[in-house]
């Protein structure tokens, strides 16, 4: 038997899964500081730091997505 789909703790999740990118982002923009970084490995934190805020974005469009379900009592 299927297991039932649970949402209620879904913004939660979401949030937290936002704030460890902003936390990754951070550390490397400062892994980034560091005289000895090439700058094909700069390219490469940087291009990765750029698919971090679209993740984001997406992250935080689906926490208002689900939002609007638990305040119109889907969830």
């Amino acid at each position: 038997m299927a297991k039932k789909d649970d949402r209620s703790n879904n913004v939660e999740r979401l949030q937290s899964m936002v704030e460890n990118t902003e936390e990754n982002i951070r550390e490397a923009q400062s892994t980034m500081e560091n005289e000895h970084l090439s700058e094909q490995d700069k390219q490469a934190i940087q291009a990765k730091n750029e698919k971090r805020n679209q993740s984001i974005e997406a992250f935080k469009n689906e926490i208002a997505d689900e939002q609007g379900d638990r305040e119109n009592g889907r969830i």
